[in-house]
């Protein structure tokens, strides 16, 4: 199993870092990798259960999908999530966490847990998930870079 933590410091708050994560239609707009994401179900109020399917860009100009079940929801500071792979066994788990910082600062962490068990892919496990962690901190940083492009963004939308 390979695991992965990562925290970032960002200059905003976390009203607004949290309304982006959550704003699923705007995520192909600083994510690198992220082609679309469809909610698949909503989940509850808190976003408790909710399903989402991102599809993402591979090497090669090929694409991939991933179902994510989000779980452990509290609205503003922090949720988990399940990658369920088609294949038992294969399936990742992670979270993102807010930490108000002093300033108006947000700390963001987030870590994932990978294990691969279908052959031949997990001889290459190390590389793929360098590769996916790479594009998740790229993404971390341009979540940041979009916000402070967008000073208006406020509650999910712009202009409020």
């Amino acid at each position: 199993m390979i695991e992965h933590r990562y925290h970032l410091d960002l200059p905003h708050d976390r009203a607004r870092v949290w309304a982006l994560m959550n704003d699923y239609a705007r995520w192909t707009e600083f994510a690198p990798m992220v082609l679309a994401v469809e909610v698949v179900y909503p989940g509850d109020e808190g976003g408790n259960g909710l399903v989402r399917r991102v599809i993402y860009r591979l090497p090669m100009g090929r694409r991939g999908s991933a179902l994510e079940l989000v779980s452990g929801v509290v609205p503003g500071e922090r949720y988990t999530y399940t990658m369920l792979s088609r294949t038992p066994g294969n399936d990742q788990t992670g979270g993102v966490r807010l930490e108000s910082l002093p300033d108006g600062r947000t700390r963001l962490h987030f870590e994932e847990r990978y294990h691969l068990v279908a052959w031949p892919w997990r001889l290459f496990e190390r590389r793929i998930y360098a590769f996916i962690n790479r594009k998740n901190e790229e993404s971390m940083r341009a979540l940041s870079e979009w916000l402070t492009a967008h000073p208006d963004y406020a509650c999910g939308h712009l202009g409020v």
